[in-house]
């Protein structure tokens, strides 16, 4: 459907179809080639200001595995929203951004100890492109590589902007592949800025924050939407951001399709509207949607939570370049 609701009997397919990255055709939800959001599938970057790629990987896991279907339902998903322009703004955001799907990584779990340079290269291919690059998860610990590749295209000292209910900087032997402990690798090597950087949401316990500035759980519930955005932009100022979109920062009512849910978490309406908040403040490099896990979904509730987050990024791209 379109947002006039005609359907084009003609069109269909505009993941392969689409003669522009601009291009928009209107399809049933239920049908056709799922790409995100009906992005056209390609890997030529050349003039792409975003392009979505999926990680499949669910081996740093340390619970409840699946991500590595999470780009896949994401995907799926997306379909529900791509009809339409942006909400509330009405904004065209595939009018005013070249935006295409990168496909996903190819993942070889038969060389797990490889895995780590191989997310690395791939996202260093998009990110040297001068594209913006936008992850679907996939576990949480593809960050961390992804992170790397981002901090030798904008250096050093990156600002987090990290939305989840674990701090993700537990300490470990240092060798470790570990969905729980690389922002704490990512700050002892300098990748991310912790006293530059937030976490929102967090939701369970670390002895300590190394640094990072955090809104627990109860915090974010206290606060309202206006002090939580002024919280981040005051942290991150004008510094080169990289959101990360854990989806377990969702209460598990809202996301019930991940590895390690914790109860007292944000709704899907605070969580939007903060990204909505954050639209033309911020100097976003890239973000990312991680830890949808469908096995444990319930109605694609949890993927069509991390498709509105990631079309919520998208946005902030958009009104980023209109300014």
């Amino acid at each position: 459907m379109s947002s006039t609701g005609v359907i084009d009997s003609k069109g269909g397919d505009n993941a392969f179809t689409a003669k522009s990255v601009h291009q928009n055709t209107s399809e049933p939800m239920y049908s056709g080639a799922l790409s995100f959001m009906r992005r056209k599938y390609s890997r030529d970057l050349t003039g792409i200001d975003v392009a979505v790629t999926g990680i499949p990987y669910d081996l740093a896991t340390s619970s409840r595995p699946g991500t590595r279907l999470g780009p896949q339902g994401v995907r799926r998903a997306s379909a529900n929203l791509a009809w339409a322009p942006h909400f509330p703004s009405g904004r065209d955001i595939f009018a005013e951004l070249s935006v295409i799907d990168y496909g996903d990584m190819v993942i070889d779990p038969g060389h797990p100890e490889k895995l780590p340079d191989m997310i690395e290269d791939h996202a260093r291919d998009i990110v040297q492109s001068g594209s913006k690059m936008l992850t679907i998860g996939g576990d949480h610990f593809i960050t961390y590589p992804v992170l790397k590749a981002h901090a030798e295209k904008y250096g050093d000292g990156i600002s987090l902007i990290q939305f989840d209910a674990h701090s993700d900087t537990w300490e470990d032997d240092g060798d470790r592949i570990d969905h729980g402990t690389m922002f704490w690798h990512a700050a002892q090597k300098g990748i991310v800025d912790p006293s530059k950087s937030i976490q929102v949401g967090i939701r369970t316990h670390n002895e300590s924050s190394h640094g990072f500035n955090i809104l627990y759980g109860p915090d974010v519930q206290n606060m309202s939407i206006d002090a939580i955005v002024a919280k981040i932009k005051e942290t991150v100022g004008n510094r080169p951001a990289y959101i990360t979109f854990d989806i377990d920062g969702l209460d598990p009512c809202y996301a019930p399709g991940t590895g390690t849910p914790v109860l007292g978490g944000m709704t899907t309406h605070q969580a939007v509207s903060i990204l909505r908040g954050l639209a033309g403040h911020i100097d976003l490099i890239g973000s990312d949607v991680v830890e949808v896990s469908p096995p444990y979904d319930v109605s694609d509730i949890t993927s069509l939570a991390g498709a509105t987050m990631a079309w919520e990024m998208l946005n902030i791209h958009a009104v980023n370049r209109s300014k």
